[in-house]
């Protein structure tokens, strides 16, 4: 394996783990799903340079847009349980509540 996909790989592992071992916070789930967004987005980025086709460079920014959709409707959600429920906490969280 070469030191570039070891380093996305692991890079997108550090960021699944983190989602997984801090879910306490939706700030801090948002975060791990950014940085496992980007690793992706670097990697689509460098896989299509690699094979010189017009064809598959819209892929990646096709992927950031998605990022960015991502990023606006998740902090829009900690808007809004952060207003309602007063922490973002995600165990305030319940669907029996809302």
């Amino acid at each position: 394996m070469s030191p570039m996909y070891f380093s996305f790989t692991s890079a997108f592992i550090l960021g699944l783990m983190g989602l997984a071992f801090n879910r306490s916070h939706l700030l801090s789930a948002l975060l791990c799903l950014e940085g496992m967004m980007l690793t992706l987005f670097i990697a689509t980025a460098i896989w299509s340079m690699t094979l010189n086709s017009t064809s598959s460079s819209i892929i990646p920014m096709i992927l950031l847009t998605f990022s960015a959709c991502e990023a606006s409707a998740g902090l829009a959600i900690l808007v809004a349980t952060s207003r309602s429920h007063g922490s973002d906490k995600l165990q305030n969280l319940n669907l029996l509540q809302c």
